[in-house]
């Protein structure tokens, strides 16, 4: 069946440059308040700072060399790297690089020498900026690209010396009275009806989630001043700062991933908390099991449910969202009805089209759809297919339109909301220097945080070395091997067996 949102058609958007779309929606005109507040050192920035701070690194970037500038543009091949934990300097780089129209691109600070090689190859990243705890590994795997050394720098730690900062380069062209960058037009920028929900002070919103991940990314760098919100800026996820940031700074707004509340949930440490303050908890990047949403609106009751959406990178964020329409109450279990500007299509293995109530292939259209995956023709053919991009997981839909997840049909795994690809690990375990394995499979099985998140497990069949050294030695010195060079996320945490062949089909 092929279906149409609910929701009225999306206002056209102007033609313009996205930052500039951003900073000219309707807080520009509101009296300046507090935007942003790192929650470790507790800084604060009002909406005015932020958009002076933006301004200043986009003329740090931009300026010629010779100005005291970096001289980045996209016309010269410029990509920038941004390798850190969330910051208040993380949105001022990535709004600096929209502002000059400079490609930028995300990588996880939580990434091995293994995985930041591959990262920065397969962006092709000319300067990259990274917190100042990454940094020798950075510098490890800038080296073995062939990226010098000066074209690493720190993003934010202002007590670090020995190395240019991004704070540096501001002071230096502030110092030189370079003109700050300004390309926008006079108009105003209000081509867009925004609308909001009237508050005599901003609500003010936990930012927790990953920058460097689709659902930070756009939740909090993207729309870092078009709401109307306090940004509390966490730099990665812990749950004992999460519950204490709460209650200091009246947090009304919390947006997590099922992995993060099944934490709290399991670990008990929600008896205790001060959630009195909060509004609003929404889950997304990953289906949130019935039985921890249950759990959690027991524990915190003033909250009758926890706002679920359906989405994924491709598709820009969210796709599907779990919110009242024309008064109809969602239904639990549900992870809701397609956005505004979402077409669907739930398809059968043979590509006829599902009925409702009917398993089947989700397949989304819309204008947030990516154009595919950058050197990746292959993939981009397999995944988007004219003008529909085929997600890899499979829904069933009623008759009212209210979308229900039922399995995830790519051999892609999905662990606390980040896809893991089982290619991936089977390819490092091939690398390992004494070639201890003759074939390897990797596959998903149960063991996750929630019901139906799986974990990687690897089938191994063992070289002559392999078999030489014993299967106990091979095995741990593979493990070993693996935690050197995959995140944590990726380890394999459903195990490793011993087989004489790897069936086939065994991995889908």
């Amino acid at each position: 069946m092929h279906l149409k949102s609910l929701y009225p058609p999306v206002p056209s958007v102007p033609d313009k440059n996205v930052h500039e779309l951003i900073f000219r929606s309707r807080t520009a005109t509101m009296p300046d308040y507090v935007a942003h507040i790192d929650v470790i050192s507790g800084e604060m920035r009002t909406r005015q700072e932020v958009e002076e701070r933006v301004r200043d690194a986009a003329t740090a970037l931009g300026a010629p060399v010779s100005e005291g500038g970096l001289g980045l543009s996209s016309e010269n091949g410029d990509v920038v790297g941004i390798c850190s934990c969330n910051s208040l300097d993380y949105v001022t780089l990535l709004q600096a690089c929209l502002v000059i129209t400079t490609p930028f691109s995300l990588i996880s600070s939580y990434s091995t020498h293994f995985e930041l090689v591959h990262a920065l190859r397969l962006s092709n990243v000319t300067r990259v900026f990274v917190q100042s705890s990454s940094l020798s590994r950075m510098l490890s795997a800038a080296k073995e690209v062939g990226l010098s050394e000066d074209s690493v720098y720190i993003l934010e730690d202002r007590n670090y010396n020995g190395r240019k900062r991004l704070e540096d380069i501001i002071a230096n062209v502030r110092q030189k009275s370079i003109r700050r960058w300004n390309n926008w037009s006079a108009k105003s920028g209000h081509d867009i009806a925004w609308q909001y929900l009237v508050h005599e002070k901003p609500p003010v919103v936990l930012a927790v989630l990953p920058f460097h991940h689709t659902f930070g990314l756009q939740m909090f760098c993207i729309r870092c001043v078009i709401d109307y919100n306090t940004l509390v800026v966490v730099p990665k996820w812990d749950p004992r700062v999460v519950l204490a940031a709460i209650p200091k700074y009246k947090i009304n707004v919390i947006s997590l991933v099922p992995s993060f509340l099944h934490q709290m949930v399991s670990l008990g440490l929600l008896e205790k908390a001060d959630f009195s303050s909060v509004w609003t908890v929404t889950s997304g990047a990953a289906y949130l099991p019935s039985e921890v949403e249950e759990k959690f609106i027991s524990l915190v009751h003033h909250i009758p449910r926890v706002a679920q959406g359906y989405g994924l990178s491709e598709c820009v964020s969210a796709a599907v969202h779990r919110c009242i329409l024309g008064g109809c109450q969602p239904l639990r279990g549900s992870a809701g009805i397609l956005l505004p500007g979402m077409e669907s299509r739930i398809v059968r293995p043979d590509g006829s089209e599902a009925d409702f109530d009917e398993p089947g292939e989700l397949w989304l259209k819309g204008e947030n759809i990516a154009l595919g995956y950058y050197q990746n023709d292959k993939a981009t053919r397999e995944t988007f297919v004219d003008g529909w991009l085929r997600t890899g997981d499979t829904f069933k839909v009623d008759e009212k339109q209210n979308y229900f997840f039922v399995d995830r049909a790519k051999d892609t795994l999905k662990i606390s909301g980040v896809q893991v690809s089982p290619t991936e690990i089977e390819e490092v375990l091939h690398m390992h220097p004494d070639k201890l394995l003759a074939d390897v499979c990797v596959a998903g099985v149960s063991g996750g945080r929630t019901s139906d998140e799986k974990i990687p497990r690897a089938w191994l069949v063992l070289s002559e070395e392999g078999k030489k050294r014993g299967v106990a030695r091979t095995m741990g010195e593979l493990n070993t091997w693996t935690h050197q060079n995959l995140s944590k996320y990726k380890w394999l945490r459903g195990g490793m067996e011993i087989v004489d062949q790897v069936r086939i089909g065994l991995k889908y």
